[in-house]
């Protein structure tokens, strides 16, 4: 048996060896992109893209701000021209297109707008009529176009079913309800609503339509953690290929599956999810570090060679031969240098007293409706909190009270020495315009902190000329990041950010994150992105119904929870209320032990998954090499290069360990699954 004929067999072998993974191919294209260049200006932004979306395809778009996101979204669903390369999308492909930022309508109700969904709708049942009255009059059953218009008919009738037929209503306020909506809010004005509310109906509007694909540029900014919820699950079983952008971390790693990143100029694809990509990027940097630095050295020995023997008439021929050389060279680009890994603490500050806020029967109204009523609770110094709930239960409202910028009722005490920072979403506007981003940080920053000024701004998005922009040319998102910089180089002990991620890219989000975490004071945070709170919060204070409840652990635990009690609640007896708020916590009991094995059970649990996962990434990187190895190794020059040929047994001996720790961690997830 020869050596290539070995290597097939070897190689159908594996084949079917991966065929026991569970990975998941789709085989259909959507949209196939070949050699797309896009340019602004000198640089393109990327170039020679090529790759293809097929069906049921769960696709994160991710690259640092202004890679390109947004504009290659645009390119896709056709609103934007590409510089050059071809975007195909099959005959009748339908597509979803969600932009950060659109036009909304305000001159009709909410129910009524998203009945625009269902303007496709009317027109296929118009033409299903007119088939089937042509259908009635005709007599030629047995002639060629009469079987034609019955084949006709029945595809775009089944076409019809599957987009819900007739019967629209119930899903349209099905799914109006799972993005926030209540149904007394269906038949009012779209005017009365916010524009994040807005947004919240043209997704509706979007979903609706049951695209083939949905292409969705930050669907989650303007959505609470139920809406968020409800969008994974509805994402997840949608029969339809997606292509998202968006910062929130636990979102993208719940519904995506792929990772497409745009970085230097070039478009790479990762099968894997994000969690996974993070992992892979980090080692597909580390080798192109290494090559880079080869690379160098490369051209250094050249340019010394060229240098020493420019004017040896012996070493001509040489030195002629290292010039060609040099000029062949294509110069390896590195990858930016994430500075997520960059640490900032916010500087000393007085110690407060022990309970920074108190509060005992505080109410909150607004003419005829309460917001909240009869909260009692006491945060204690160095507690790191969260207040969530669905858009409207009163978050804000009771960070307005806490500042002392509306009136309440009831008693609310700020503790001894506390000294509060706050970051608000209209804190942005209270930035000097007259400054340069640089010259606001320069102004807050104390000691060594100046000696990093410009780190700090690379971290938050403000590396090289951006940093000598006016406030004033800033746009919305730019001007809250830079308020929180601010934030974080002023001396506090009493923290509270209200929904601080929003405009914040996961580099950015880390950077924050590490700094809270670091942080000695108390900290209040309102926030829907569950990334971002788990592991920094302790206790969640839950908002709804006029009520606020109090929620020991993190915020897992509390989702966890929270579903519990919806489920009970659609058995026939009614589920035992949350504990209201109490100002000392509970003592211990057999049911907080419950809880804490509970929380052990699901830890373990977490990182048999994670164990399975990261087993299957590095099963199909080595089943890849393999392949790739295979190809060379058939040739003349492969077949003697020896150390190919020992790479491909090393990585034959890899990927049989390999897959006998997966199979390993498959079994003990399949225990953990059931118990």
């Amino acid at each position: 048996m020869g050596f290539c004929s070995f290597l097939s067999n070897f190689a159908k072998k594996l084949a079917g060896i991966g065929k026991d993974v569970p990975y998941n191919h789709a085989h259909t294209p959507m949209i196939s992109v070949e050699s797309l260049k896009v340019e602004f200006g000198v640089k393109p932004l990327f170039h020679d893209a090529s790759f293809v979306i097929n069906d049921r395809d769960r696709v994160a778009l991710v690259g640092k701000n202004g890679a390109g996101k947004s504009t290659l979204l645009k390119i896709l669903c056709g609103q934007q021209k590409p510089t050059s390369g071809q975007v195909s999308v099959p005959s009748g492909t339908t597509i979803g297109y969600l932009p950060q930022v659109m036009v909304l309508q305000d001159d009709t109700t909410v129910r009524d707008e998203a009945r625009k969904a269902f303007a496709g709708h009317v027109r296929q049942r118009e033409r299903l009529e007119a088939m089937q009255r042509e259908l009635s009059e005709r007599t030629d059953y047995e002639s060629e176009s009469y079987n034609q218009l019955v084949s006709r008919f029945t595809m775009e009738h089944d076409r019809f079913q599957m987009m819900g037929g007739g019967n629209y209503e119930a899903g349209l306020e099905r799914t109006l309800t799972g993005l926030g909506f209540v149904r007394s809010d269906l038949d009012r004005p779209t005017s009365e609503f916010s524009g994040g509310w807005r947004m919240r109906i043209e997704l509706a509007k979007i979903l609706l339509q049951r695209p083939d694909v949905l292409l969705l540029d930050e669907p989650t900014n303007h959505l609470d953690i139920e809406s968020i919820q409800w969008l994974e699950q509805f994402l997840a079983t949608a029969p339809c290929a997606v292509l998202l952008v968006s910062h929130d971390r636990a979102f993208i790693n719940n519904v995506t599956n792929r990772t497409l990143e745009i970085t230097c100029g070039q478009i790479v694809d990762y099968k894997v999810k994000y969690d996974q990509y993070v992992v892979l990027r980090a080692e597909r940097r580390e080798q192109q570090m290494r090559a880079y630095e080869n690379q160098q050295r490369e051209i250094a020995d050249m340019k010394e060679f060229i240098e020493r023997f420019r004017y040896k008439p012996t070493k001509a021929v040489q030195v002629q031969s290292r010039i060609k050389q040099l000029a062949k060279i294509v110069p390896i680009e590195i990858d930016e240098v994430d500075n997520s890994a960059m640490r900032l603490k916010f500087p000393p500050c007085l110690r407060s007293g022990d309970f920074p806020i108190i509060c005992d029967g505080v109410r909150k109204d607004y003419g005829h409706h309460t917001v909240f009523d009869g909260v009692t609770f006491t945060i204690r110094r160095g507690e790191k909190v969260a207040f969530v709930g669905k858009n409207g239960e009163g978050k804000s409202t009771l960070v307005k009270c806490i500042m002392g910028e509306i009136p309440f009722e009831g008693t609310l005490k700020i503790g001894h020495n506390v000294q509060i920072g706050y970051f608000a979403q209209n804190q942005a506007q209270m930035l000097d315009e007259s400054k340069t981003v640089y010259d606001t940080i320069d102004y807050v920053a104390k000691g060594d902190v100046r000696l990093r000024i410009n780190d700090i701004l690379g971290a938050f998005m403000f590396g090289g000329e951006n940093s000598e922009k006016k406030v004033s040319v800033l746009s919305g998102g730019e001007r809250s990041r830079l308020a929180i910089i601010r934030l974080l180089l002023e001396p506090v002990n009493l923290l509270i950010l209200d929904e601080p991620t929003n405009h914040l890219d996961m580099a950015s989000k880390d950077v924050l994150k590490e700094a809270v975490k670091a942080f000695d004071g108390t900290a209040i945070i309102v926030s829907h992105d569950r990334e971002f709170l788990d592991g920094l919060v302790t206790k969640v204070y839950e908002f709804g119904g006029g009520r606020v409840r109090e929620h020991l652990g993190g915020i897992y635990d509390f989702l966890r929870h929270h579903r519990i009690d919806s489920l009970n609640q659609l058995g026939t007896s009614s589920p035992a209320a949350p504990a209201p708020v109490a100002e000392e916590p509970a003592a211990p009991s057999a049911a907080k032990q419950n809880y804490a094995e509970h929380r052990e059970q699901q830890k373990r649990l977490r990182k048999a998954e994670k164990d399975v996962k990261q087993c299957e990434a590095r099963i199909e990187s080595m089943e890849k090499r393999l392949g790739e190895l295979d190809e060379v190794l058939c040739t003349p020059e492969g077949a003697s290069d020896m150390q190919l040929v020992t790479e491909y047994t090393s990585t034959k001996k890899a990927l049989d360990e390999e897959i006998a720790r997966w199979e390993e961690a498959s079994l003990l997830l399949e225990e953990l699954q059931q118990t």
